[in-house]
């Protein structure tokens, strides 16, 4: 093939301009210059000849296209879980299914995880408890109704300050951490705080709010420094959290009905109060075996400790103190008619005395908060209980001794020979609702839970005694079947209602209190009967922790009858704290 003379000189410039710049210059120049037709490349095909392949930059298809004639190979299968079972495209028989299972995935399903809507069907207490229980990152945004304000955004210090006050008002009340927890966690949600954190420990609460990642949180906190027993504002409390976090009030709107619960008066006056504490201490003697006499005794010397409380709590005295005075009178009336030798049951009237006493409430409300995961709380309370306790002690051995040291032969006082076994179903049944009644308006409840909460009282004694009296069980376990079915029914009945539990579950485990069982070991304490002393106050307090363990299983078995909260799929229940290893 002939060379192109053109070309040849063009190269010899290039040659020859190496060693000078204005040579390479002036052909640079030249090159760029357009060329005629005949100024081709040696490389260009003569006619006849067919161009070869465009290069490998110009290719429109990738180096991965199949060449011609082959055929695509089928779709892959999509990718599921490693334990599902094969499908039929596959050519493998399937697995028969177990017994029981479920048609969806073991672990994560092909498709992925769905989305958990919390649907407004269930309780707001579920609803903000199932997201409590969650991750912080895997918490799904609660549907919200629309609100005017949202265009300018949230007006975080109000709700945060709104918050903090429900919140105050609920652990005040004698609320569980993780009711309360729930509650200000809800009202958040609803007014558009997403990322809070709330923190609820025996007299803090604190909440945190983090706009966004990269913003820098606001916290506020509140101190409870008043508690009071108004389960009445405790209920109209819960109402109102559920229009917020329900209905989508406003936020003024929650501000007016928060001010009118502070407002309003408690349903019972102190008169009342004074009344249902002698009509508890006088229905609690019933039920080990009192009389007539002894009704009023016990009622009398509860009345009268009634009224020192409040005359103790009027001048400043702390709740110890209030208890000691509280104690004193009911021992009292007891030993004043065993040193009268009259014929009445001294023991049935100070047991009476006890039961108006014993702080189950704070007991239950501090197992509850122990077995959720709330220690610092729950530590918190038992301490209260056990200082309480203590004051009961100190009340009741100090009149004991007293009277012994009058007379130390006071039989009537004497363990074995005060209280018999007393087996009077009719009697005991009826006495054990009208304690419950008497609970009921000592604890300011609403009227239309009284009854409720009385009927449940009324069940705990039948299964009590129809374990313990009629099979012949032990005390603890029967104690702690009765306290379940009272916090099952308690559950579901304030799951229905939108409400707290604790109206339909405190006053109905007032029958089970230990109150004779205290009694026996403070006696035994102050005759000087050591041993036998620690074994009636390790059944008494056996007794109540089979009480606060029973009213919690029963709540927990009573969410497992409903479903959790806007999960369709069979299978998936409510999270809950893994269980700490030692490892």
């Amino acid at each position: 093939m002939a060379s192109d003379p053109q070309r040849g000189q063009r190269g010899q410039r290039g040659t020859n301009g190496s060693s000078g710049g204005g040579a390479s210059d002036q052909t640079g120049a030249e090159d760029r210059k357009p060329q005629s037709d005949e100024a081709h490349s040696a490389f260009t095909p003569p006619l006849g000849v067919p161009y070869p392949p465009l290069p490998e930059d110009e290719h429109p298809t990738s180096e991965f296209a199949l060449p011609a004639g082959l055929r695509p190979e089928t779709p892959a299968e999509q990718e599921g879980s490693a334990f599902s079972q094969p499908s039929s495209t596959t050519g493998q028989t399937p697995l028969p299914a177990p017994v029981g299972a479920t048609a969806m995935s073991a672990f994560t399903p092909p498709h992925g995880i769905p989305a958990v809507s919390l649907t407004k069907e269930a309780p707001w207490q579920d609803r903000m408890r199932t997201m409590l229980r969650m991750p912080v990152h895997e918490r799904p945004v609660p549907e919200r109704p629309e609100r005017g304000d949202e265009d300018t955004g949230p007006a975080v210090p109000r709700v945060l300050d709104l918050t903090l006050r429900i919140g105050e008002i609920l652990l005040a009340g004698g609320e569980g951490a993780e009711d309360v927890e729930a509650a200000m966690f809800g009202v958040a949600h609803a007014y558009g705080l997403e990322r809070v954190e709330p923190t609820v420990t025996f007299t803090l609460l604190s909440i945190s709010y983090q706009p966004s990642l990269v913003d820098d949180p606001v916290t506020a906190s509140r101190t409870v420094r008043r508690r009071g027993v108004d389960y009445t504002r405790l209920s109209a409390v819960f109402r109102l959290v559920d229009d917020i976090a329900s209905e989508g009030i406003t936020l003024e709107e929650a501000y007016r009905g928060l001010a009118e619960i502070r407002r309003n008066r408690h349903p019972y006056p102190s008169w009342a109060l004074t009344v249902a504490s002698g009509l508890l201490s006088g229905a609690a003697s019933m039920l080990v075996g009192g009389e007539l006499l002894v009704f009023l005794a016990a009622a009398l010397g509860s009345m009268l400790g009634d009224r020192l409380a409040w005359l103790a709590s009027g001048r400043g005295l702390p709740e110890f103190y209030q208890f000691v005075v509280a104690a004193m009178p009911p021992a009292a009336v007891g030993v004043a008619f065993g040193l009268a030798h009259a014929n009445v049951q001294a023991s049935a009237v100070i047991t009476g005395g006890l039961f108006a006493l014993i702080p189950g409430r704070a007991l239950v409300a501090g197992v509850h908060d122990g077995l959720t995961g709330y220690y610092i709380t729950a530590a918190a309370r038992l301490l209260e209980v056990g200082y309480l306790i203590v004051g009961i002690v100190v009340g009741v051995l100090s009149v004991l001794y007293i009277g012994l040291q009058l007379n130390p032969g006071l039989r009537r006082l004497n363990p074995e020979e005060a209280l018999g076994a007393y087996n009077e179903p009719l009697v005991q049944i009826t006495a054990s609702m009208l304690l419950a009644l008497a609970f009921c308006v000592l604890l300011q409840q609403e009227r239309h839970t009284v009854a409720f909460a009385t009927l449940n009282g009324g069940v705990a004694w039948v299964v009590y005694g129809a374990l313990h009296y009629v099979a012949g069980i032990n005390p603890v376990p029967a104690t702690a079947i009765g306290a379940g079915l009272v916090g099952l029914f308690g559950q579901l009945l304030s799951r229905y209602r939108y409400a707290s539990a604790l109206p339909y579950v405190t006053a109905a485990i007032g029958p089970l209190l230990p109150g004779s069982a205290t009694y026996f070991g403070l006696l035994n304490f102050a005759q000087g009967h050591l041993p036998e002393g620690l074994t009636s106050l390790v059944q008494a307090v056996s007794l109540a922790l089979a009480i606060a363990v029973g009213v919690n299983l029963g709540a927990e078995v009573a969410r497992l009858f409903l479903r959790a909260p806007g999960v369709e799929e069979a299978g998936i229940g409510r999270r809950a704290a893994k269980r700490t290893r030692g490892f």
